[in-house]
């Protein structure tokens, strides 16, 4: 039987084989001691199997404090392990927000763990299929916008809040004139009181509808974050004024949330992963992110937010590259669900080599807020600067040597170089 795979990574006192099997048990068929009911036959068909466990070493301190290790006196050391458990489908059947509950849930909160953290999810290809795959993801969206050979590009409408709808709409125009491709709602711009949806998605849509007739397809993701039967009808008024994208805050609406609104729209989902850090920024404890990018995939997600190399925010360039890479890659073989990475915070057209190599390819959006808007030169030399550096990319050049011939690129570096 094919069987959903969770790698954790592993800190406990104890015996690190005894806690790896309470795992197992904990999240199938058992508990700490054997209960009425429990058979034999009930434990083949439904326990959860520990596949591996790989000792990295000790430590002595324990990464997260534990009452029960404190009662029980165990000084150390603290074994650190790799720990693969297989947990049967039939278990969790087609039910994302257990399936997320049985790799994850009360294993944070056994007493013998001093660290955990959920590193991956594998996937049977049958269990995959129960879900639903992008409506848009790469292709889709790259259909949309009419571009097949470079990278989105894309930004943020800023200042985040306090413009009004007729302000946003304005900004929207000078974008589109300007050349960009995507352009996104901030994560906490979504239905303010200065420029609520009801106003705010016609009027920007009057601009795009604009640009369409001359030819250009913009595509804008408007933030619709609210709660689930709020998202659908504002997915609804989005798709009835011609727009192609909505947005969510992926850890606020939670997957359900996220299952439901895929299920009742064919516009593309930009995930926003905000919070994420939360979850990840602890080497010990929570989620990986080529964990957390399965469980909100299986969700039917089209772009998903990777941050970004070199900028405003904590991760190591190999983090985002990894993450970048996890979008890029199916879940399962075979199928056709990859979707589009965002780099994002801090970027402009001298992070865009970095953006390219960890996506190994042209598939990723390239979002600049700053990075356009704010280039000395106007926001059209901003999205120039980024099209003279996909230029020089492809050709193999170095990107400061070309940026001598190519003058909104120099004077993004001259800008933004010394930042």
């Amino acid at each position: 039987m094919d069987l959903i795979v969770a790698e954790y990574l592993l800190e406990t006192p104890f015996p690190v084989e005894e806690v790896a099997a309470m795992m197992a048990g904990e999240q199938s068929s058992g508990t700490f001691v054997r209960v009425a009911g429990e058979t034999d036959e009930l434990r083949a068909r439904a326990a959860a199997q520990v596949l591996s466990v790989e000792v990295l070493g000790q430590v002595d301190s324990p990464s997260l404090t534990s009452a029960y290790v404190e009662r029980k006196g165990k000084a150390g050391p603290f074994t650190r392990a790799r720990v693969r458990i297989a947990f049967p489908p039939g278990n969790i059947g087609r039910n994302l927000p257990t399936l997320a509950a049985t790799v994850s849930g009360n294993l944070y909160d056994i007493g013998e763990i001093t660290g955990l953290k959920l590193l991956s999810v594998e996937l049977p290809a049958d269990y995959r299929a129960r879900y639903p795959m992008p409506a848009q993801g790469i292709a889709g969206t790259r259909a949309t916008l009419g571009v097949t050979d470079r990278p989105l590009f894309g930004t943020i409408i800023k200042p985040n809040v306090g413009m009004t709808s007729e302000d946003i709409a304005a900004l929207v125009d000078r974008l589109c004139a300007a050349g960009v491709d995507f352009i996104k709602d901030d994560e906490v711009c979504a239905n303010p009181d200065v420029a609520p949806l009801a106003t705010r998605v016609p009027a920007v849509m009057a601009v795009l509808r604009k640009w369409q007739d001359k030819g250009r397809n913009v595509m804008m993701a408007f933030n619709i974050t609210d709660e689930t039967d709020a998202m659908r009808r504002h997915a609804d008024l989005v798709a009835a004024e011609g727009g192609t994208c909505v947005m969510a805050s992926l850890n606020w609406c939670g997957l359900s949330g996220m299952e439901t609104l895929r299920a009742a729209t064919p516009l593309a989902i930009h995930g926003h992963r905000n919070g994420f850090g939360a979850m990840s920024r602890h080497p010990l404890l929570g989620m990986g992110f080529p964990a957390y990018q399965s469980l909100y995939r299986l969700a039917g997600v089209d772009h998903m937010h990777v941050h970004g190399i070199g900028g405003k925010f904590v991760d190591h360039a190999d983090e985002v590259t990894e993450a970048a890479r996890a979008c890029l890659a199916p879940l399962t073989d075979g199928a056709d669900d990859r979707v589009m990475p965002a780099f994002s915070s801090g970027q402009w057209a001298g992070t865009m080599p970095s953006a390219y190599e960890a996506a190994q390819g042209p598939d990723f959006m390239f979002m600049c807020g700053g990075g356009i808007l704010a280039h000395p030169d106007g926001p059209a030399q901003g999205i120039a600067s980024l099209r003279e550096a996909w230029e020089a990319l492809s050709a193999g050049e170095d990107l400061e040597q070309a940026a001598q011939s190519r003058p909104a690129l120099a004077a993004a570096f001259r800008f933004f170089g010394a930042r």
